[in-house]
């Protein structure tokens, strides 16, 4: 799959999404040192590092999505990890799952500069 082709999400659509009451899951594939720095505070964020993403990450997020029945957007710091972890669980079968362009540096940069910068 091309880079091209990795669905995505942009910022401001991402920050209407956390307004609304719909479920899904935000899947933050940074370390935990990144997200004591910059996070997007919300009750759908599922912390698993790209590192850590591997049977037992996958049977954590398959778990937390049955219960969610939406969208996975994933984010990272500029969108590097999210676009590859979007490759990787499309091609583990998994759909509606989009990389969130920018990461959550342009997150806080466009939508909320409290989310923090490093």
């Amino acid at each position: 799959m091309a880079a091209e082709d990795i669905p995505e999400i942009e910022v401001h659509a991402l920050a209407e999404k956390i307004r609304s009451e719909e479920e899904f899951i935000l899947l933050d594939v940074r370390e935990e040192w990144e997200l004591a720095r910059a996070r997007i505070a919300d009750r759908r964020m599922l912390n698993i590092p790209m590192s850590q993403l591997t049977a037992k990450g996958k049977s954590v997020l398959t778990r937390r999505a049955e219960g969610s029945g939406g969208n996975v957007y994933v984010i990272c710091h500029h969108g590097v990890r999210s676009s590859n972890v979007t490759r990787w669980l499309i091609a583990q079968g998994w759909r509606n799952v989009f990389s969130v362009h920018g990461g959550v540096d342009e997150y806080a940069r466009k939508i909320d500069p409290s989310v923090g910068l490093y």
